[in-house]
């Protein structure tokens, strides 16, 4: 785990992770613009924060850094993580009814809805309330008083001010701005006495490699060290328990269409053979082993959306999750580097498609089934009809008034100051693909591993207002609703777009009534809070 706190009493600038900080010896920004609310990303989170208090009669500012709206729900994960239904409620709720009405259907009836109507659905509700969207608004700075108010966040030549900021932001970059501390990655097990925390024990399991493949270059047997494979992330492991910031894969949820008009898939520019030996190694041992693979299994070619759409998933041991350890790196990394590792796992998308659908080692079913498939031509039209956001399943998290953890998922603990509830199981996808020897007669053997994959049930279970507000030391005037106070393994099941949409609309209703009433936000009254998302619908107890 990385854990970064400095000292409150200083004012808090962002650090090289955003790029210069706005500074009274930086250039004057250009412009400056004010706001009652500034909420930064236009993730589902930031969407729900931004209508919520607007409607509460806050005028909104919501900058978004790229040019859509909606984040992953928008951006090619159409399968919505549901959970228990019956927690779903407020403005997730009113989605899931406005996506039904929009195919005119019940709730439910399918997974999730198309990229473009889920947009336009989140576009819908921006105007409908007056919310001014500002696209292209990537944060590089903010500026912090003494009196741990943000005054400002800056992006590029522009400052913009508010009384209230809300970072809806999948990285945390605002909060990290404004110093507030957070943390990266897994924990060690001692540090929340969690059973789940830390690195996990290598399981058999169907997102895991089977044994007998080797990692090296030119040795398919594992018998003489060498320079490794790609897409293997070098050892050595931490301890089985032990924190080493390892966060959850990344990768693309690619939507995947059937239909006549569909675009075949091409074989990049760029694209490299030796990148996938290692997936030519897993055909050969399943082929050896007399194990068939569906094309369905490894990348969950399904109709699970609206006119036979699907969201192509990570369901097995190589996948569309890039599992090199990329993302280890992603959530401090400055702007060029988050370009060049978004870049690294779009191209290993359309990469992943190719190889499955074309290369001769792949099955003859799975390519003749991939080849069915293909882009839909009326998603993601301005980005090649590839997702425009990248999966980041997890980056910063805040450490805040109060650090939600297993233990409160695991016994559904109640919370006095609870303002949404979650109950998806704790879902840690796979963290890393790395090796080591494994001691067999008469000399060890290399082994490829894939390790960090995680599914445990939980209860229904309560988020506290707590969780989304920094410590009173650290910061006064910022709601965080995805990057939210919680352990690693709590954030695993916190993490999904529904609870993101009840989180973003509890940060709003908050973030109206702290300009209201002129508090922090720690002194916001919950209870009339509470009142409020209750009478709109959110489910806070059952």
């Amino acid at each position: 785990m990385r854990e970064h706190d400095d000292d409150a009493a200083t004012p808090k600038h962002a650090g090289p992770d955003l790029g210069p900080a706005s500074t009274a010896a930086a250039r004057a920004p250009r412009t400056i613009t004010s706001a009652d609310v500034i909420v930064y990303a236009a993730t589902s989170a930031g969407v729900c924060a931004a209508v919520a208090a607007a409607r509460h009669g806050a005028q909104v500012l919501l900058l978004e850094p790229g040019h859509h709206v909606g984040g992953m729900t928008s951006g090619g994960l159409g399968y919505t993580d549901m959970g228990d239904p019956r927690v779903v409620g407020g403005m997730a709720g009113r989605f899931r009814q406005a996506v039904a009405d929009h195919y005119g259907v019940a709730p439910g009836t399918y997974a999730g809805p198309e990229p473009h109507v889920a947009e336009a659905i989140f576009d819908r509700g921006l105007e409908e309330v007056g919310v001014t969207v500002l696209h292209g608004r990537r944060l590089t700075g903010a500026e912090v008083g003494p009196d741990r108010r943000i005054r400002s966040v800056t992006a590029g030549d522009e400052a913009f001010s508010a009384g209230v900021f809300v970072d809806a932001s999948y990285e945390g970059d605002l909060l990290a701005a404004a110093g507030v501390p957070y943390a990266v990655g897994r924990e060690d097990r001692t540090l929340h006495g969690e059973r789940y925390a830390g690195r996990q024990e290598l399981v058999p399991g169907r997102h895991t490699m089977p044994p007998w493949i080797s990692p090296f270059v030119g040795d398919p047997v594992g018998n003489r060290e060498g320079p490794l494979l790609p897409q293997i992330r070098p050892g050595p492991m931490a301890p089985v328990g032990a924190g080493d910031g390892g966060v959850m894969s990344y990768g693309y949820r690619v939507c995947l269409t059937t239909a006549p008009d569909r675009i075949p898939f091409e074989r990049r520019p760029g694209y490299d053979e030796a990148h996938w030996e290692l997936g030519r190694r897993l055909f050969h041992h399943w082929a050896g082993q007399g194990v068939e693979v569906s094309a369905g299994r490894l990348i969950g070619l399904e109709p699970n959306l609206p006119h036979g759409k699907s969201d192509a998933n990570s369901l097995g041991p190589f996948s569309l999750s890039v599992l090199d350890g990329s993302a280890w790196e992603y959530p401090d990394a400055g702007p060029a580097r988050r370009e060049e590792i978004r870049l690294h796992h779009l191209h290993h998308a359309q990469d992943f498609l190719w190889f499955l659908s074309h290369d001769p080692a792949v099955p003859a079913p799975v390519r003749t089934e991939m080849q069915r498939w293909g882009l839909p031509r009326e998603e993601f039209a301005d980005t090649d009809h590839l997702p425009h956001q990248l999966y980041v399943r997890e980056a910063r998290r805040m450490v805040g008034e109060y650090v939600l953890t297993e233990h409160d998922l695991l016994a559904g603990r109640r919370q006095g100051d609870v303002v949404a509830m979650g109950s998806y199981h704790l879902d840690v996808r796979e963290v890393q693909r790395t090796w080591r020897w494994v001691h067999e007669h008469p000399n060890p053997v290399a082994m490829v591993f894939t390790e960090g994959y995680l599914s445990v049930p939980v209860v229904p279970y309560a988020v506290p207002y707590r969780s989304l507000v920094p410590r009173y030391e650290d910061c006064t005037n910022l709601l965080v609703p995805v990057c939210v106070s919680a352990s690693h393994v709590a954030f695993s099941s916190v993490r999904m777009e529904v609870q993101y949409q009840m989180l973003g609309h509890a940060a709003g209703v908050a973030a109206a009534a702290a300009v209201r009433t002129g508090r922090d936000v720690q002194a916001v009254d919950v209870a009339d809070v509470q009142d409020v998302l209750r009478d709109e619908g959110q489910v806070l107890g059952l």
